[in-house]
């Protein structure tokens, strides 16, 4: 069966701007971890679908702003993340919790605003959500109830599991050059592994690909157009989804693993996939955790940012960054070897470029696949 993606899907700048309006401002979007906002003034920035976006502890509570300040337009937190309150670099302009101008230094001698206009200034507020650990932010000022996106259960899971994350977080920025959608044409392809990667982690785990002869046979030419919201929505849910993907050939324990509370009891390798860009994985049965953030940038260019960390410390041990920096560098192996063949198809996409072929196993794709283009390519909304 032919792949419904073509070639412009991949390429193009005015589907990559629908992209972004249609998915990225729509969507919930994972957005930073909520330890790294825990006390009073601590923020992270984000850039959401070409929107900046600061999320910042007011004493204790936490809210997401555009990043934009209301006098002249500077970044009001100019670094990925720290500490500081919320107050424009420029002209010393401040905000409060409800995102209100709060102070304006020589506002009576220079500015002057009527009281009526100056009561009116707020910046705009987004929705955030947290759910354990992993903080996600949406954009649309009327946003989708985030069961709508995500069924119970998987966010149950993900709270489960992120609650379990250490607060110290090791973390990069991969820049690299292929379009978002092929780094999750990848994960949902377990087929992959044994080829891409038979010298890292296929030495040590099993990946079996899913054959699921009902997600096949649901797989139609197009979208049912009588279709309403609801239905399209429960067609999105199942895009998320999270467990045990890989069984071990042989357990290893580390002896660092014996100070973290393990999540779970479950000796496997763990993926977890949250659509449209957030994917997480425990390599090792519960005891760390890797999230990659899949951010788009352009139609051929990705930033991955990745944290790493262990399952939540029992008691403080000496040598936990010799441990984090071992983690980074033994999915750096992994990650390389993706980055490398999503480069590879990239480079090899052109205005006529062939339709790829698909399978029966790759019946998941077909499925996000036909949901994409009836978004992207037609008139539906999410």
């Amino acid at each position: 069966m032919k792949s419904r993606m073509q070639p412009r899907h991949y390429l193009s700048e005015a589907v990559f701007e629908r992209e972004r309006d249609r998915i990225f401002r729509r969507l919930w979007l994972f957005a930073g971890l909520k330890t790294m906002v825990a006390e009073h003034n601590d923020f992270i920035t984000r850039e959401v679908a070409g929107v900046p976006v600061v999320i910042q502890n007011f004493r204790g509570e936490l809210r997401a702003f555009e990043n934009v300040c209301l006098h002249r337009s500077m970044r009001l937190q100019t670094a990925p993340a720290g500490r500081r309150p919320l107050v424009c670099g420029y002209h010393g302009w401040s905000y409060a919790v409800d995102g209100s101008a709060s102070h304006i230094p020589l506002h009576d001698e220079l500015y002057r605003f009527p009281a009526a206009e100056r009561d009116a200034m707020r910046l705009r507020q987004f929705a955030l959500r947290a759910v354990g650990n992993l903080l996600f932010v949406n954009l649309d000022p009327d946003p989708l109830p985030i069961t709508d996106q995500f069924d119970q259960a998987f966010i149950d899971l993900m709270e489960s599991s992120s609650s379990m994350y250490d607060t110290e977080v090791m973390t990069t920025t991969w820049h690299t050059r292929f379009n978002w959608k092929l780094g999750y044409e990848n994960l949902r392809d377990g087929n992959h592994p044994r080829f891409v990667h038979p010298q890292s982690i296929t030495k040590n785990v099993v990946f079996v690909p899913l054959m699921d002869e009902a997600l096949h046979a649901e797989v139609t030419p197009e979208l049912d157009p009588s279709l309403d919201r609801t239905a399209r929505r429960e067609i999105l849910r199942r895009f998320s989804y999270g467990g045990a993907e890989g069984s071990f050939k042989n357990v290893v324990r580390y002896d660092w693993q014996q100070y973290v509370e393990r999540w779970g009891e479950t000796d496997a390798y763990f993926n977890w996939l949250a659509y449209p860009n957030l994917h997480i994985a425990s390599s090792d049965g519960g005891f760390s955790f890797t999230i990659e953030h899949h951010v788009p940038v352009a139609p051929d260019r990705t930033d991955l940012e990745i944290y790493w960390m262990t399952a939540r410390k029992r008691q403080p041990y000496s040598f936990s960054g010799t441990v984090l920096l071992s983690l980074m560098h033994g999915s750096k192996l992994v990650v390389g070897e993706d980055v490398q063949v999503m480069e590879e198809v990239q480079r090899g996409l052109h205005a006529d470029a062939p339709t790829p072929r698909q399978g029966d196993y790759e019946g998941l794709n077909k499925r996000v696949e036909r949901w994409y283009v009836d978004l992207i390519d037609g008139d539906h909304e999410i």
